[in-house]
């Protein structure tokens, strides 16, 4: 093969490679600055 397709095949892969490797998800986490509270039981006369 000539150099021009060799050169052209080769940019082509690493266009290509770039293209879909590039797309990265970023993962966030949400703190919440209140704490989880249990709700109360009901502790009356019918328990």
């Amino acid at each position: 093969m000539s150099k021009s397709i060799k050169v052209l095949a080769m940019l082509g892969l690493y266009f290509g490679l770039t293209a879909c490797g590039g797309q990265q998800e970023e993962e966030f986490v949400v703190v919440d600055p209140e704490p989880i509270s249990v709700e109360p039981v009901y502790t009356g006369k019918y328990k």
